[in-house]
């Protein structure tokens, strides 16, 4: 690939504080010429792509020192030549990570159909083509064409909505090549490219820095830290953990604050984002509804298929003609095969899909809705997804003294020690090399190093800082490194006089003290505002710091000392003699409603446990603040290395927050409380959260915030990062199961009583029950109406109030299995009682079958209504809440009416109209099925309530209102 080079400028040797040395290819290019450094070095390389191959078999860079890191990937400090760049990115490809191979459109539709229900529909709709019917062969495949559509139609729109949300990385970065600095597109870096970093950038790919002058860079993409990590070039030991490498910038990382250079020691799959994308890549979890759906659907295409050939065999036996055997066959099929099912998964979670999207929640796989309302633990990663990815400061404690609150104004506004407060804040905000930037809004937006930051904005926030005071110069400063643990900075006043600031770890400012402010109003004996103090207590500081601390506050300690108009500031680069004003303690605060939510998903039968890289203090000091259960038995990453799967699934029922984990550790969290029979729903936002996202049931990643890895790995993306909007999608999760519960039940019940009835019509040699017309009629107009009109019932408001429904449960609990088999039964009864009786009575067949097939059609009415709760009665129900069942059920009734009427559509049917009294019958005996569907809810409702003794006292009370209700009804007749 030809590098596309928009700038290009003389490699300049940089003054640094941690810079490269005794390194012998600095020292030659200081020397000689660049080019013939660089023909050395490539020289080394030239012709030898195994040797070339060998640089990235290296696994522990950080290990190595920066000269032995350039000799093993035969570079030097000042870079590649062209021609030797072109030679490796052809033999180590381009610096992109490997991304899954997209399902080709074609197989997405064609996966719409493999479904065993609609395998067995597939073989009738032949069958019913072979036999002539071409009427019904159409139907057929117009319902399974539709099906497909509608899922092909819905997984492609979500794809492409969450492409339209995936945010490119940097496109180009600064590369040393033949010596000079060249702006290059970051897919055309190889291993040996000397990288120049800076505040701002995004780091290309894995680099061994070799120069490095205060250099910060936010890794919490990779290992959870809220705070920045500060970047060297020392060699740190082979087996470091990820966030301990300090000699290492990693791909995809942003540097927020100092300058370094490094040299590529990895690209694309190589670099260890790459290795986290190839953990996402290699892992699938099927979804509890999935898994439901393919067991239920095998179940009844089985179950089907068996009595099928029950019936085709006996009545072969039994009559003799096989003919009619197989005709009672493929209708019994027909009428059983609850074929609508995959409609209505698809419009329920269509619908839900269209509901949580406009709750900032965009849905990539159906299934994912109904997954994430029957979640049993919902694992959350800490940093930007249940906090603010944002250091505020919390606490302030003036000089030795207890900390106080300082969340917001109001927490000091009123308090004898605001001045004090605003003293430590001020000094905090004068030694601070955030960035400041004021928007043509009004608004004011930083940048640069996490804790720099939350004390500059702290101190805006309170007012305690002006912009004169951020205007005064700066006479003297010392940057913060992390060997001397402070920074410094000398501002001379606008009197003449000077003031030396002073932050950094509390221990090392507390050393550099004489005295410490004393808490109260903070102004001095003289009255003139000076700061009032006491002799230092090193042991009172280190009480409060140690308390601070183990709340999980990063605790910073700030000082000051007045240095007089005469001063010379470099006279005091060892900050001494200061005057301790305090400590700020600061934390990445939650997010907004997150503590509600988690309250509600409490409620809900949810555990929320939070999988952190971050340290396991600061995790319970936030676990605590959200109101997690168990957060003071913290696991860690290294523990776990040392635990079995056994111990680590122990572990995981006695915590709620896991810590200083890797993502390999994320990963594992997820499948032991999978093995547990948990539904597992994960959050994140980071390269580190994406193995665990695809692992977990449904994975739930951050759209605005978030990184592409992580998108591309989860199931639900959320657009406005916020936690709570999960509790929603819980809610919504559960209305879609219960509609597709009701659903199924409603399908079930009819295809039971349908199976029962045609089975025995068969072996009772009585004449066919029903044609194959009669029973797609049933199926496609009526049933066909009336399932997926359940699709559209709203939630009843108890969503977030009950527990998740049991990972053993299938697609109906065992009570709703039993109303089934009750209901099927009873109405298979009512069906060949009434077929046999009109024919004994001398009926004809075609009027026989039309009261049965009425009657059919009106048991369909009725308990589409009951189907609408599993335990609330259909009394207590508003029928106007699902407007689209009630027209669904009464258009049903009034087609089936019509064609009755229509002599050239009955004749096509079978059937024939029906008198008043005909039509009574059947409205009464299919008003019964009411007492079996409705009567099973309130016995359930009393035993749940009285428990089996209660529930007998209560239905026999009620059987005596009832009886004596009869009685005063016929007494007043």
């Amino acid at each position: 690939m030809t590098s596309a080079a928009t700038k290009e400028e003389p490699v300049k040797n940089t003054t640094t504080t941690n810079t490269l040395t005794n390194n012998p290819a600095t020292d030659d290019a200081a020397s000689d010429s660049t080019a013939v450094s660089i023909d050395a070095a490539n020289d080394a390389s030239a012709n030898d792509a195994a040797m070339t191959n060998e640089m990235v078999s290296e696994e522990a860079w950080h290990s190595l020192s920066p000269e032995a890191t350039l000799e093993a990937l035969h570079a030097t400090a000042n870079g590649l030549s062209n021609e030797e760049s072109k030679r490796r990115l052809g033999i180590f490809g381009e610096n992109a990570l490997e991304a899954a191979v997209p399902t080709p459109k074609w197989k997405v539709f064609l996966l719409q159909f493999k479904s065993p229900l609609i395998a067995v529909l597939i073989v009738c709709g032949i069958v019913t083509m072979a036999l002539d019917h071409h009427v019904d062969a159409i139907a057929i495949f117009v319902v399974l064409l539709l099906n497909a559509i509608i899922g092909f139609y819905q997984e492609i729109k979500a794809n492409q909505a969450v492409r339209a949300l995936a945010s490119l990385s940097t496109p180009t970065s600064r590369v040393v090549r033949d010596g000079r600095v060249t702006s290059l597109s970051t897919p055309s870096i190889v291993p040996g490219d000397v990288v120049l970093l800076e505040s701002g950038d995004r780091v290309p790919a894995d680099l061994r820095l070799i120069e490095a002058n205060n250099l910060r860079i936010d890794e919490s993409m990779l290992t959870g830290e809220s705070e920045d990590a500060s970047k060297n070039t020392k060699a740190s030991d082979r087996d470091a953990p990820l966030g301990d490498r300090k000699s290492i910038a990693f791909s995809g990382t942003m540097v927020t604050g100092g300058r370094g250079r490094g040299v590529v020691v990895g690209t694309g799959s190589n670099t260890e984002l790459g290795e986290i994308n190839d953990l996402v890549i290699g892992t699938h979890a099927s979804t509890p509804l999935e898994q439901i759906m393919s067991r239920t659907e095998r179940g009844i295409a089985i179950a089907v298929i068996i009595v099928a050939l029950f019936v085709f065999i006996g009545g072969t036996i039994i009559n003799g003609n096989p003919t009619d055997a197989f005709l009672s066959s493929v209708a019994l099929a027909v009428a059983a095969m609850p074929e609508a099912l995959p409609i209505v998964l698809t419009v329920a979670m269509s619908l839900a899909v269209s509901r949580m999207a406009r709750r900032n929640a965009i849905v990539r796989t159906l299934p994912a809705v109904e997954t994430l309302g029957s979640a049993t633990v919902i694992g959350s990663d800490k940093t930007g997804t249940l906090t603010q990815n944002r250091m505020t400061v919390e606490t302030c404690s003036i000089g030795g003294a207890q900390p106080h609150e300082c969340r917001s104004q109001e927490d000091i506004e009123s308090q004898p020690w605001k001045d004090g407060v605003a003293r430590l804040l001020r000094a905090g905000a004068l030694t601070n090399e955030a960035h400041r930037h004021v928007e043509a809004s009004g608004e004011v937006r930083y940048g640069g190093d996490a804790v720099d930051v939350a004390m500059a904005r702290a101190a805006d926030d309170m007012g305690a800082v002006s912009q004169a005071d951020r205007d005064l110069s700066i006479a003297f400063e010392t940057p913060y490194e992390p060997e001397l643990r402070y920074s410094m900075t000398i501002r001379r006043n606008d009197d003449g006089s000077y003031t030396q600031y002073v932050k950094g770890a509390p221990d090392t400012v507390a050393a550099m003290c004489a005295a410490m402010a004393v808490e109260g109003d903070g102004t001095g004996e003289a009255g003139d505002g000076s700061t009032a103090t006491e002799p230092i207590d090193l042991t009172r500081i280190d009480e409060v710091y140690e308390a601070m601390g183990g709340k999980g506050l990063r605790v910073i300690g700030v000082a000051m000392r007045e240095l007089g108009p005469d001063a010379r500031p470099q006279d005091y680069r060892e900050p001494e003699s200061m005057i301790f004003l305090g400590l700020e303690g600061m934390l990445d605060p939650p997010r907004e409603g997150v503590r509600e939510a988690i309250a509600q998903c409490a409620q809900a039968g949810i555990e929320v446990k939070m999988i952190t890289g971050d340290h396991p203090l600061t995790a319970q000091a936030i676990g605590e603040r959200l109101g997690l259960r168990h957060t003071d038995n913290a696991i860690t990453g290294g523990e776990m290395l040392e635990m079995s799967d056994e111990v680590l699934k122990a572990r995981l029922k006695e915590t709620s927050i896991a810590a200083r984990v890797s993502p390999q550790d994320k990963l594992r969290i997820v499948e032991a409380l999978q093995d547990e029979g948990h539904t597992v729903a994960v959050t994140g936002d980071g390269v580190n959260d994406a193995p665990a996202l695809k692992a977990a049931s449904v994975g739930i990643a951050m759209g605005e915030s978030g990184t592409d890895v992580a998108r591309e790995a989860s199931d639900v993306v959320l657009t406005d990062d916020n936690f709570v909007t999960i509790t929603q999608a819980v809610r919504e999760g559960r209305v879609t199961f219960k509609a597709i519960r009701g659903s199924a039940f409603f399908l079930l019940s009819t295809a039971v009583a349908a199976m029962i009835a045609v089975g025995i019509n068969v072996i009772a040699e009585m004449p066919l029950l029903f044609t194959p017309l009669q029973m797609l009629w049933i199926n496609f107009v009526t049933n066909g109406v009336q399932d997926i009109a359940l699709a559209f019932e709203p939630g009843q408001g108890d969503e977030l109030s009950r527990p998740p429904r049991k990972a053993s449960e299938g697609l109906l609990s065992m009570a709703m299995w039993a109303r089934t088999a009750v209901c099927g039964l009873w109405m298979a009864i009512c069906i060949l009682v009434m077929f046999r009786v009109m024919l004994d009575g001398g009926y004809e067949e075609t009027t026989a079958r039309t009261m049965t097939l009425t009657l059919l059609v009106l048991f369909n009415f009725f308990m589409s209504m009951s189907a609408r709760s599993e335990n609330i009665s259909i009394f207590r129900l508003n029928p106007l809440r699902n407007p689209f069942l009630l027209v669904a059920a009464v258009l049903a009734l009034v087609v089936h009416a019509t064609v009755m009427y229509i002599p050239a559509a009955a004749a096509v049917l079978g059937v024939g109209p029906l008198s008043a009294m005909e039509w009574l019958i059947c409205w009464a005996l299919a008003l019964s099925v009411l007492v079996f569907s409705e009567g099973d809810k309130l016995i359930r409702a009393l035993m749940a309530k009285f428990g089996y003794t209660g529930a007998r006292s209560g239905l026999r009370a009620a059987g005596h209102k009832a009886r004596r209700g009869v009685l005063r009804l016929l007494n007043n007749s």
